[in-house]
């Protein structure tokens, strides 16, 4: 499933709690695809406390307590630190990343926390979620078959990359625009892992981001640039995404086209990816200028191929959301791509 499905199905795993019908999530996908990211989202967009455990750094007893002597002459067990208080009122999330990367003894430990909601006589408070996640066994991780009886506790959902929601993320995350037009124009690149090569540096939505703050730190050492490019997603793709950096010196006037003045439309289609990645960067952060929307919106109409207008359209919904309807101009785009399949719009009055 691709991540936007997964957040909106962790959205109300996380709103059942409050009802008593939660149901602990496994999350599975290869490395990099933004798993963890997922969870972190989850928890910031509901101000919930999360709390990472990471069950293959733990032995046993460091889930189940340390056993200790009453003055009674009975056993009872000590609560790690790490859980939330039972009498917590505040809503939270356990997740227990790299779950099946844990010793089957240390993943045992955790069935009845998983299912029943407690260990020993611990209780988890009510408002809190569990979610889980790791790699499959052919990403070349550390991972154990995961037991029956734990995945028996878990609904399973798969994490695939999808380039419409990575570059949804980016715009939030104010990710270079070379990089977003470069996956635009090389979706193929946003993953590429192959396990038989076990390669130490691949793209992926976590080297992507990589590759951000490697242009933000290095793009003023053109000589220092390409190494570190290569190092965050490879050194082909590496290679590949300089070059695209390199040619985007030739696009047209971002401002001109912006203010509405004469700009030509590239004739190749990565520049063409470049200048619809530049607009959308830029309308994002004019906060709602009406007047620069309706200039994209006349720009858009201008590409050859009215595929690639309804490409920059449709990511310039994502970054400015309703306003784009009010623009007067978004009527005549509209018009003029009717019988193509558009993005899911949905105007309100």
């Amino acid at each position: 499933m691709r991540p936007s499905q997964i957040e909106a199905i962790l959205d109300q795993e996380f709103l059942s709690c409050a009802q008593g019908i939660h149901t602990p999530v496994m999350l599975w996908g290869p490395p990099g695809v933004g798993k963890s990211q997922i969870i972190a989202g989850i928890a910031r967009r509901h101000g919930a406390r999360l709390v990472d455990i990471r069950l293959s750094q733990m032995e046993p007893t460091d889930l189940r307590g340390i056993p200790f002597k009453t003055s009674d002459d009975r056993v009872k067990w000590s609560v790690p630190e790490m859980l939330p208080d039972s009498n917590s009122t505040e809503p939270g999330i356990l997740f227990l990343d790299e779950i099946n990367a844990a010793p089957p003894s240390v993943s045992a430990a955790a069935y009845q926390l998983i299912l029943d909601r407690r260990l020993g006589e611990y209780v988890m408070p009510k408002n809190w979620a569990i979610f889980a996640a790791g790699n499959r066994q052919g990403d070349r991780g550390v991972t154990y078959a995961m037991p029956a009886p734990l995945a028996n506790r878990f609904t399973h959902y798969h994490v695939e990359p999808n380039l419409d929601d990575w570059i949804a993320w980016a715009l939030e995350h104010d990710i270079d625009e070379r990089i977003m037009g470069f996956l635009r124009f090389r979706p193929d690149l946003l993953f590429r892992y192959d396990p038989a090569h076990n390669p130490e540096a691949f793209p992926s939505p976590r080297s992507w981001e990589y590759a951000d703050r490697a242009l933000k730190k290095f793009g003023h050492r053109p000589d220092l640039l390409t190494d570190t490019l290569q190092a965050c997603v490879g050194d082909d793709v590496g290679v590949e995404l300089k070059a695209y950096i390199d040619n985007m010196e030739n696009l047209p006037d971002i401002d001109a086209i912006l203010e509405g003045r004469e700009a030509g439309v590239p004739k190749t289609v990565d520049l063409q990816y470049g200048v619809a990645a530049a607009l959308v960067r830029r309308a994002k952060q004019a906060a709602g200028d009406m007047d620069k929307l309706a200039n994209i919106l006349k720009y858009a109409r201008r590409f050859p191929q009215r595929e690639m207008g309804v490409m920059l359209v449709t990511d310039l919904h994502r970054a400015v959301g309703q306003p784009l309807f009010r623009v007067p101009e978004f009527v005549d785009w509209a018009n003029s791509v009717a019988e193509l399949m558009l993005y899911d719009f949905k105007p309100t009055a």
